[in-house]
């Protein structure tokens, strides 16, 4: 995992972990560096995210009580998360979920706890994955089941938010719905995401090399130019975007990218609230169990909830 790599090039910089991080923080980052980090096929890489996930989503579902199903939305595969005591006229939350657009590291454990603190159905969108479908595949998925669900939840009653990748298609989506004058949802949010594939920002530079993440940018946009704003919202008109949450980490490599992103929203009269956590890799708590990971979960439901709830008619 990305966070392994993050760790490790910080000990080799000789910057210890912040003695504030909690001992189960410390112990996710050391069994994700111990995890097997040879060259897979595709499908090996894939089986090995996914076996991730429902080794750490099946301990969420018990913890939280959630109930997961497999479905299809529009003809999109998705996952279906949905907590005890979850009301049919309430809000509905759409999560695109992280893997660097090729495989799928987040449809459990970014959603489990969310439905959870919410008490919203999450529906996660199993898009469309790179190099297989390029740009716009996985986007024209989020569209396709976003605009289902608007046809039986009105959309200022539902969330759309996503890690990483998923972060990045939340604001793809939100510029493609606003070009398209459709209706846009009560909130998003821009977890560990960027608004401009073409500026990985200062914190990738320092932390990983802008290198790798410009080829990963390239193969999903295809033959599009990275600075399209259809691939890069934050190039685009930001103004009437919807209240949004950004949250990143101080050793997250799209830290930079995510507080640019919400800057500029903030510029542009959007609500926009950025929180940052300490000492931390890249969508740490995809893949951490840790009081950390909680936080940052109860900072993410709590937007949610309290946005979508200020919009009920």
């Amino acid at each position: 995992m990305i966070g392994a790599l993050l760790l490790l090039a910080a000990q080799v910089a000789g910057a210890p972990l912040p003695e504030g991080l909690s001992a189960e923080a410390r112990a996710g980052l050391a069994a994700d560096a111990a995890r097997p980090k040879t060259a897979r096929t595709m499908d090996e890489r894939r089986a090995a995210s996914e076996a991730i996930q429902q080794d750490i989503g099946q301990r969420q579902l018990r913890r939280y009580g959630v109930t997961m199903a497999e479905g299809r939305v529009a003809g999109v595969p998705v996952r279906i998360f949905t907590p005890r005591g979850a009301r049919r006229d309430g809000p509905v939350l759409l999560n695109l979920h992280g893997g660097g657009f090729v495989v799928d590291s987040g449809s459990i454990t970014e959603n489990v706890p969310v439905a959870a603190l919410t008490g919203y159905k999450v529906i996660a969108v199993r898009y469309r994955l790179v190099p297989e479908a390029p740009f716009p595949a996985a986007l024209d998925d989020a569209l396709a089941v976003y605009r289902a669900l608007a046809r039986t939840t009105p959309p200022r009653r539902i969330g759309v938010y996503g890690t990483s990748a998923g972060a990045i298609l939340t604001a793809q989506l939100t510029a493609r719905l606003r070009r398209d004058r459709l209706a846009l949802p009560g909130a998003i949010g821009i977890f560990s995401g960027s608004g401009d594939l073409s500026q990985p920002g200062d914190s990738a530079e320092m932390m990983a090399g802008t290198a790798p993440l410009r080829a990963v940018a390239q193969a999903y946009a295809g033959t599009r130019a990275l600075d399209d704003p259809a691939l890069s919202p934050a190039r685009g008109p930001l103004e009437g975007w919807p209240p949004t949450l950004c949250v990143a980490s101080s050793r997250d490599y799209l830290l930079s990218a995510t507080a640019t992103l919400c800057r500029k929203l903030d510029a542009g009269g959007s609500p926009a609230r950025f929180v940052m956590f300490d000492g931390l890799p890249h969508a740490f708590w995809s893949y951490i169990e840790a009081p950390e990971s909680d936080e940052a979960f109860a900072v993410m439901a709590r937007f949610l909830k309290t946005t979508l709830t200020d919009t009920r008619p």
